[in-house]
């Protein structure tokens, strides 16, 4: 029994003093896999650097396009959109005269002549300046239209119900217009499309139709009227108010014959 106690015993003093080992070889092989990766070969960037030289305006990042395509590619949908420069400038010097072409950036006027249907809007498009430039003409045309002659005389001689006569006041002879003719009436959707046309725009405009046999029908008109507010809206930003209402005047208001 002793020799059995004198054999256990220091085998127990050296299980005591020895520690347990942390295997370490799964973190080993994970630091090992990383300094792989981070010292190998990158992929070229010749190809980023060429589209860093060219214009935001002129082509699609290579990360924002997907690398495969979800939809397969219908030949009879196939649509081409102006990528003329000069194109375009003759373009803003028949809507906007002389000079037309450098009230704008490049990269501004592109934008303002851009839907959201063009590329997926990955170069960007006019919803913003159309809203800003929308505004801007609504408010010259109610201008516009209160200082006008209503459309019937004998209104500024009627009467209240107990006989008195209402204020009158040479600055308000034009007020009855804003309630008797709607904005909505007065710039239509079908005027500034047809005043858009004829200015050259339909070649120059940049989105994708639904249809491309049926252009109406596909909405030309709408975004020939917002392409129209939004050159107005970055007129506005880009040279200030005055230049800009003084264009919506010349070129938008005075054709449709609102002023």
């Amino acid at each position: 029994m002793a020799s059995i106690l004198t054999v256990i015993r220091p085998a127990q003093k050296i299980t005591q003093g020895t520690r347990p080992v942390c295997r370490l070889t799964s973190s080993i092989t994970f630091f090992n896999t990383i300094r792989r990766l981070s010292l190998s070969v990158s992929r070229p960037q010749d190809g980023l650097a060429e589209t860093n030289e060219r214009p935001r305006w002129s082509h699609t990042p290579e990360r924002m396009k997907m690398p495969y395509r979800v939809r397969l590619v219908d030949p009879e949908k196939k649509w081409e959109c102006n990528s003329d420069p000069k194109r375009l400038d003759h373009f803003y010097i028949k809507l906007l005269g002389v000079g037309g072409d450098k009230l704008l950036p490049e990269e501004v006027k592109w934008l303002a002549v851009t839907h959201k249907s063009f590329e997926q809007g990955a170069r960007g498009f006019n919803d913003r300046l159309a809203f800003f430039g929308r505004r801007l003409i609504n408010l010259q045309t109610d201008l516009a239209l209160v200082s006008s002659e209503p459309p019937e005389k004998s209104s500024n001689h009627m009467k209240t119900p107990d006989g008195r006569t209402p204020f009158k006041h040479p600055s308000l002879v034009g007020l009855p217009n804003l309630v008797n003719i709607p904005l909505s009436d007065v710039l239509t959707v079908e005027k500034i499309a047809s005043l858009a046309t004829s200015m050259g725009m339909r070649s120059v405009v940049r989105w994708h139709p639904r249809l491309i046999r049926d252009l109406d029908a596909s909405g030309i008109n709408a975004i020939l009227t917002t392409s129209i507010y939004a050159i107005f809206g970055a007129l506005a930003l880009q040279n200030g108010g005055k230049v800009a209402i003084n264009l919506a005047k010349a070129r938008v208001l005075k054709p449709l014959g609102i002023i």
